[in-house]
């Protein structure tokens, strides 16, 4: 276990400086700054750091604040055990989720027939990137109320342009893929995956609210675990929101490893 959590955090150390951010040294914290437009990250235990404290937690944040960046931290429970503590101190609230390897003696899933793989110029590029949005919005597992109709309005929106150049300089570079489920030309599901070197973390999966239920996040999930291994990836591993949507990713064959857990302030 120790050895997938050490490749692990050089994984969470290396992705968002291949995402273009600077990582900006403070003792054992490292926080990661977006150079130009771009995915805003977050602040992370140093790689072979030492134990943070509250009061270095507040430095980091205080930079956040300057920067007008988010106020986030992330790290691995089993890996900085006492980060929570101080995250807490700090006035954070600390959130909890299944972190999840895909088992090497997993078999592939017969690939779902709605779901394909998209590349940088599909014309269903920002529709893919808006169904997650959607998603996130109303978490969790049970039918919601927006659909295609929603969609449509959501993608009017200028952060859904904003979302669909970025992923699209993305999947042009090769540094993340994206696969889809569409029925009768909608994106009813969508997701992407991020590898570097022979590791690549599922990201972003999501579906439709109106058309969840149909095992469509479990369809787009097994598409990108197979475009992730056939492009070289030895481990593959991902981020669940709940328990409930783990037990979905045991479905594909990943299995918990440890829990991740996300720092922010208190909702107001």
């Amino acid at each position: 276990m120790t050895k997938i959590l050490d490749v692990l955090e050089r994984y969470y150390d290396a992705v968002p400086r291949v995402g273009g951010a600077r990582g900006e040294d403070f003792g054992p914290l490292t926080l990661f700054v977006q150079e130009g437009d771009g995915w805003q990250y977050y602040a992370r235990p140093a790689l072979g750091g030492t134990r943070a404290s509250a009061a270095d937690v507040k430095r980091v944040l205080e930079r956040q604040r300057e920067l007008k960046v988010p106020e986030s931290f992330e790290w691995v429970a089993e890996t900085s055990p006492s980060l929570r503590a101080a995250a807490e101190a700090a006035g954070l609230e600390v959130h909890e989720h299944p972190l999840m390897v895909l088992d090497p003696a997993a078999g592939p899933l017969t690939p779902h027939p709605d779901v394909r793989l998209l590349g940088a110029d599909d014309p269903l590029l920002t529709a893919a990137v808006t169904v997650p949005m959607l998603a996130f919005s109303a978490p969790g597992t049970a039918r919601g109320e927006a659909g295609p109709a929603e969609l449509a309005t959501a993608m009017a929106a200028p952060a859904a342009e904003a979302g669909r150049a970025r992923v699209s300089g993305k999947l042009a570079a090769g540094t993340t893929g994206l696969a889809a489920a569409v029925r009768d030309g909608v994106v009813l599901c969508a997701g992407q995956y991020n590898p570097v070197g022979e590791v690549a973390e599922i990201v972003g999966v999501g579906t439709l609210p109106a058309a969840r239920r149909q095992g469509l996040a479990v369809g787009v999930t097994a598409a990108l675990v197979a475009d992730a291994l056939e492009r070289g990836a030895n481990t593959v591993f991902l981020t669940a929101g709940d328990e409930d949507v783990a037990r979905i990713y045991g479905r594909v064959g990943f299995r918990r490893v440890g829990t991740a857990l996300i720092a922010e302030p208190p909702a107001a």
